[in-house]
């Protein structure tokens, strides 16, 4: 039953809302993006912006064609809002609040669809809340619900899409099924077709498995649905391919869609198997729940076989299938990553909660459920006393000094006290046989993430991105006569984001010197807001402090104008970069930039 009144509902989604700001906005826009692939997307949207050309996502003078148009044009929409730079000085607000408000939004439909449709046997007030945040508290979504990519909006525009279908066929009424329609097109164009895939893969899943499999789909209406769901999406399709045409086609399609589906992109090659790990480490620390609640699901679907059930009871079955079909998709597909997996944590969390209902019934499986799940946290615990041994390993260039800062921060010491803390937390209300011990639980995980993670991307921000915006705002105040500007060795398109100025990215070696030389005659990128003077005689390079090591470097003569962190900014004379390119060509070396992808930076 639909309680649209309910002062309880209210209530529910309020205590949802106040968890899920904290969560995902809170000191959003307080530290830099963090590269490689968000100040891409960033980058594209603020072009959007200032230039007025809402239809080609562009970054540092070339094509983006990796992903559809949605996710930029609401990056955009915040970068164009008045006085920016007062409220979103580093631009990174507006770049994440797309990802966090499509987790936050999918938070609220997770707990009101669970609060209006109570399952078999579910009389609990907490179980809306219980899904939401663990949907929420999920490490994969904490990750990248703060992040500039498209991945939590793909996950947020699909979940609600996939939640509303499911409430269309559970309702009673004869209302049309347009809005769960037009959410799958905002899906369509965050991140492609992919996201129409996975929504007829699920719903194909559970229609099977339905005796009134007819009357279900005619419930949510697919000849006037897909249309809506064409108009919203399709037309930027055509539209780009009428103004691209090849190129946007072979990059969008034929890359990024077909050969990622198809063959390794990127070296992301893993096992089938690969999305079993994920799907573990994603619902970490209760895991076993997840596992219990899949169990629960399929039991549950066995009976509904032999008893009459209603289509409204029917949630955890329609999880599964949702689980399953992401799970069977992926895994299938050659290249294989962690933020595919994602669209699935909606399903896992209402499965999660399958099992908190079933807590006061209280039995063996239950007991052995939660010391499983107490040896994990009691493993988390052993892992940061026994920190000293792991510490030293870490080893990123980017952040040399990672392992001392974190000591010297009190990081690994409040990571200690906190899972220590919870821990005999978890045991004391075990013991005490709590009903509720999985949202008391919850609750201080949620305390606890804020607790950790603030200080952690604070310190990862002041380690790797605050060099970064330093040394953009040297190149800015040192800049003459626009003057163009390069990047040696490690390569962050966050110096495009931060400086505004095209970058020519080349690999420390010799045939990135050679390259460096060339595409400064021959590639002749224009900016959005100005186009650099390939003409002057000098140019700016920002190179790291293991590549300006390399002899065919350190030969040249330049002009050190200042170093932050690892990076250097010098000024070369382009007389000597030709000079010795010329040696190095005659020495046997050829360039090779031609060959490479038109996204690669």
């Amino acid at each position: 039953m639909i309680l649209l009144n309910s002062k309880k509902r209210l209530l529910t989604l309020l205590i949802v809302l106040i968890f899920g700001i904290i969560i995902f906005i809170l000191d959003l826009g307080t530290t830099g993006l963090v590269d490689e692939t968000p100040p891409l997307f960033a980058a594209a949207a603020r072009a959007m912006s200032e230039s007025g050309d809402w239809l080609t996502p562009k970054v540092n003078g070339i094509f983006r064609f990796d992903k559809p148009p949605l996710i930029y044009w609401l990056m955009g929409f915040f970068y164009s809002l008045p006085r920016i730079e007062i409220w979103d000085s580093l631009g990174t607000l507006s770049a994440r609040l797309p990802s966090s408000l499509g987790s936050l939004f999918l938070m609220l439909m997770i707990a009101d669809t669970l609060f209006c449709w109570p399952q078999k046997g579910d009389k609990q007030f907490l179980t809306p809340i219980v899904a939401s945040l663990g949907f929420a508290l999920s490490p994969l979504i904490i990750i990248w619900s703060r992040t500039a990519v498209s991945d939590a909006l793909l996950t947020g525009t699909l979940g609600i899409s996939l939640l509303l279908f499911w409430r269309r066929m559970a309702s009673e009424n004869n209302d049309k099924c347009i809005s769960a329609w037009a959410f799958l097109g905002f899906a369509i164009l965050t991140k492609g077709p992919v996201a129409f895939v996975l929504a007829t893969l699920t719903i194909t899943f559970f229609l099977i498995i339905q005796k009134d499999w007819r009357s279900l789909l005619c419930k949510i209406n697919p000849k006037q649905g897909f249309l809506t769901t064409i108009l919203i999406s399709v037309p930027w399709y055509v539209l780009e391919l009428l103004k691209e045409g090849k190129p946007f086609w072979n990059n969008f399609f034929g890359y990024h869609n077909f050969q990622r589906y198809t063959s390794v992109v990127n070296n992301h090659s893993e096992p089938i198997w690969f999305f079993l790990y994920i799907m573990i480490l994603a619902s970490l620390p209760f895991t076993p729940f997840l596992y219990h609640g899949i169990f629960k699901a399929f039991e549950e679907f066995l009976k509904s076989l032999k008893e009459s059930f209603g289509v409204s009871d029917s949630l955890y079955t329609y999880s599964l299938c949702w689980l399953s079909a992401v799970l069977i998709f992926f895994s299938i597909s050659a290249t294989k990553l962690p933020s595919y997996w994602l669209p699935a944590i909606p399903a896992a969390a209402i499965l999660i909660s399958n099992s908190f209902i079933s807590l006061k019934n209280t039995n063996k499986t239950y007991l052995y459920l939660w010391i499983f799940n107490i040896f994990i946290f009691f493993g988390v615990a052993i892992a940061f006393f026994f920190s000293n041994l792991w510490l030293g390993s870490i080893n990123d260039p980017e952040m040399p000094n990672l392992a001392s800062e974190l000591l010297s921060s009190g990081i690994i010491f409040k990571a200690k006290s906190f899972f220590s803390l919870f821990t005999l937390f978890a045991i004391i209300l075990f013991s005490l046989k709590s009903k509720n011990i999985f949202l008391y639980l919850q609750i201080l995980l949620f305390i606890g993430q804020y607790f950790l993670m603030s200080p952690i991307r604070k310190l990862a921000d002041n380690s790797r991105q605050l060099p970064l915006r330093n040394i953009s705002k040297l190149i800015l105040d040192t800049r003459e006569g626009k003057e163009t500007l390069s990047m040696i060795g490690i390569r962050k398109p966050s110096l495009h984001y931060y400086s505004r100025q095209i970058v020519f990215y080349e690999p420390n070696t010799q045939e990135g010197l050679i390259n460096l030389t060339e595409r400064l005659k021959n590639d002749r990128r224009k900016n959005y807001q100005d186009e650099p003077n390939y003409e002057y005689k000098s140019l700016l390079m920002v190179i790291d402090e293991y590549s300006s090591q390399e002899a065919h470097w350190s030969n040249i003569n330049h002009e050190k104008l200042g170093q932050y962190g690892i990076y250097n900014l010098w000024r070369i004379n382009k007389k000597d970069l030709n000079e010795y390119s010329e040696f190095l060509i005659n020495s046997g070396y050829k360039s090779n930039w031609k060959n490479r992808q038109v996204e690669k930076f």
